[in-house]
């Protein structure tokens, strides 16, 4: 987006909490308003994945032309920015508890939630953080969280990001593995009997080890809820750590 458009989509984003914000672009009379195009799109990509979120596929679920769509947004990314922010302001935001590791996992948890609910929204958030109300809520939310570490600004800035990358990783490492199955054990029954013909013990010692004991733990390759568990009590208990350094 160049910085006309950018600018557009930010009142667009903003319009409901700075009123007198324009549409995206003048046209015919609408016979539906932006939040209901933003939310059959995000329907549409939670059904389909972001790469299913086109104005064409937008225009046949809502029963209007595809150039009817430019009426209400001016581009696709400009649409997908909606997406993202309609879809993090319907998080519900639970209560800061007053124990701080609950806080920091609290942190994890809405933000591990939200990206399994919805696996599009890490591909469509993008490098870039969000600039519209509710991802601005959410960042205070979870500033407020992390701020009892006792640390400066930019370390707080840092601990966020620090607990919501891990979050998102997490997620879409989940979305992508799915749940253990029957294929993931039929799957493990065959290949530990070949590896273990193939591979020494003595050339791999600890991989052969612990390979063995996590396998037979899983009963699968791996236990994504297992590694969100690990991650994020190593993550708390290190910022923990350097709140008291």
């Amino acid at each position: 987006m160049g910085p006309e458009e950018i600018a557009a989509t930010l009142r667009l984003l903003w319009r409901h909490e700075r009123p007198g914000a324009e549409r995206a672009k003048p046209g015919p009379s609408q016979r539906l308003d932006v939040d209901e195009v933003v939310s059959a799109a995000i329907d549409v990509a939670d059904r389909r994945g972001l790469a299913g979120v086109s104005m064409r596929a937008l225009a046949a679920g809502l029963g209007i032309s595809a150039m009817s769509v430019y009426t209400y947004v001016t581009s696709r990314d400009q649409l997908v920015a909606l997406m993202v922010d309609e879809t993090l302001g319907r998080i519900v935001l639970p209560p800061h508890e007053l124990d701080v590791r609950a806080r920091l996992e609290a942190v994890a948890g809405v933000v591990y939630g939200v990206h399994r609910r919805h696996p599009w929204l890490a591909e469509a958030s993008g490098r870039r953080p969000g600039l519209g109300p509710h991802a601005w809520a959410l960042y205070e939310w979870q500033l407020e969280a992390v701020q009892p570490l006792g640390v400066g600004d930019v370390e707080l800035d840092q601990a966020v990001t620090l607990i919501t990358g891990f979050a998102v990783n997490a997620a879409v490492l989940a979305s992508t593995s799915g749940d253990a199955s029957q294929d993931d054990l039929d799957w493990w029954a065959t290949v530990a009997p070949v590896l273990g013909e193939l591979t020494d013990a003595a050339d791999y010692p600890l991989a052969h080890r612990v390979g063995t004991a996590a396998g037979e733990a899983y009963a699968a390759a791996r236990d994504t809820g297992r590694e969100y568990d690990f991650g994020l009590r190593a993550i708390a208990q290190g910022l923990i750590g350097l709140s008291h350094g």
